[in-house]
């Protein structure tokens, strides 16, 4: 069994920033893509950032230049930093991942962190 567990999120001001954290625990092979998503209310889904398990990332257009994602092979863990946010930035942060255990890729979500940024 793998679980994903997002932390981090909290209420910012716009222009702030805010760092979100996402690990990976239970029988673990390799972690290989590692995502963050977003969904604002009613709104659907949109890939936020992604990082391949030999670091290479990618970014959604809405927070390239702002957003930064990373992270810790070792420790099985993603982060987003958000710098610059703003009031469109609000939502429900997911982290995903694809993960090899007992020889199967299968993809986890987490239950997601609320990010809500006030203007």
């Amino acid at each position: 069994q793998v679980q994903l567990v997002e932390s981090g999120g909290g209420l910012v001001q716009a222009g702030g920033s805010l760092r979100l954290s996402c690990v990976a625990s239970g029988s673990i092979s390799l972690a290989s893509t590692m995502r963050w998503y977003r969904q604002a209310q009613g709104k659907q889904r949109e890939l936020v950032a992604g990082i391949t398990s030999s670091g290479n990332p990618n970014y959604g257009d809405s927070v390239k230049g702002r957003f930064t994602i990373s992270r810790d092979t070792a420790k099985n863990t993603v982060y987003l930093q958000m710098n610059s946010v703003s009031p469109e930035d609000t939502g429900v942060y997911n982290c995903n991942a694809d993960i090899w255990t007992l020889g199967r890729l299968n993809s986890y979500w987490g239950q997601g962190t609320q990010v809500t940024v006030s203007s």
